[in-house]
């Protein structure tokens, strides 16, 4: 049924208005309390059995999670888990609200199933996102649910002042998440990936974490796991040297990948299918490189539990997705997760 409205229906919309259209129902859904708990039993019983992964002493009660980019205001995180998400990462989150690029921005590479995008870190800055985070953790059962919290830079932010930028972000952020991604390896903001050098990348993580545990630990909460988000597009090398740089600074753990510019399709980045290959070979070289220790969220390309499968077989704790759910429904999360766990 899907595919037929997929075919009838979005694909003949705009990509991005078709996308807060479902955002918006998701979000609605999602805060009304009685209806999103007979959903999500329906829906996906298995979040609230016992199995899943334990990963920063918690457990997340389903492998395959959202991948940031969907939700950047953490308005429809409860409305993300009811549809069988294990755990949802929101953002990017930026320090100040900021449009975005100029429209259009997105655009849908069906014959490759894939998605290709510009949008700039649209977003309504930091503070926004931790008072919707602070109506989600007022709740039983918004405590429960496994939310990372992915942080990138204002754009009119000088790349000298980036790291009090991402700070000001962790500082305000931390106390909800579940763990921090710096976000270092989106395309769409000028000179963001230049951050990925080990010398632009220290000061940053080093500002982040200082302000995570200011506004955690100093207060007698939990730290909060850090872990920082690269490009399929770095050269084995670099990726070596940012491993190295993660264990260094005692991090967390580290995300792979973010969308590729290494496409002749336009502007953007380009995520979906065709990532899937790189990712896993992104995945496979950190867990060599950072041990069996930190943890490693796989994200590039999957559509099916078979991919999600080869990511954690390649060493990653966890999987996420995106753009299959475009393609493939409001039940792919569950479709995946039910494989993964054996359900």
């Amino acid at each position: 049924m899907y595919e037929q409205i997929f075919k009838h229906v979005f694909s003949k919309m705009d990509p991005e208005k078709a996308h807060h259209l479902v955002y918006t129902g998701v979000s609605v859904v999602g805060k009304t309390p009685v209806l999103s708990g007979v959903l999500e039993g329906a829906i996906a019983p298995y979040l609230q059995q016992g199995s899943g992964a334990q990963v920063f002493g918690r457990r997340v009660p389903a492998p395959f999670g959202l991948a940031g980019g969907f939700d950047k205001t953490a308005k429809a995180v409860r409305g993300l888990t009811m549809l069988g998400f294990g755990f949802v990462e929101i953002g990017t989150i930026t320090a100040q609200p900021q449009p975005g690029n100029e429209k259009p921005r997105m655009w849908r590479e069906i014959s490759m199933g894939g998605l290709r995008n510009r949008m700039g870190f649209n977003n309504e800055g930091a503070e926004a996102a931790a008072v919707e985070l602070g109506k989600l953790r007022s709740t039983a059962k918004g405590k429960s649910i496994f939310v990372g919290v992915n942080i990138g830079k204002t754009k009119v932010t000088p790349a000298e002042h980036a790291a009090a930028d991402y700070a000001f972000s962790a500082r305000l952020l931390a106390p909800y998440a579940d763990y921090l991604v710096v976000n270092v390896s989106s395309p769409n903001t000028p000179g963001l990936r230049d951050l990925q050098s080990v010398d632009a990348l220290r000061p940053i993580l080093t500002a982040v974490r200082a302000a995570a545990n200011e506004s955690t630990v100093d207060l007698g909460l939990r730290r909060v796991p850090l872990l920082v988000k690269i490009a399929p597009d770095l050269a084995n090398e670099d990726i070596e040297a940012v491993a190295a740089l993660s264990l260094e600074l005692g991090l967390d753990g580290m995300v792979a990948v973010n969308t590729t510019i290494n496409h002749d399709l336009g502007p953007g980045g380009l995520s979906g299918k065709p990532e899937l290959e790189r990712g896993i070979e992104v995945v496979t070289l950190l867990r060599e490189k950072l041990g069996k220790d930190p943890v490693i969220i796989g994200v590039g390309g999957i559509s099916t539990a078979t991919d999600a499968q080869r990511y954690l077989d390649a060493g990653a704790n966890l999987v996420q997705g995106y753009t299959g759910f475009i393609y493939d429904g409001p039940f792919w999360a569950r479709k995946i997760n039910r494989a993964l766990l054996g359900k």
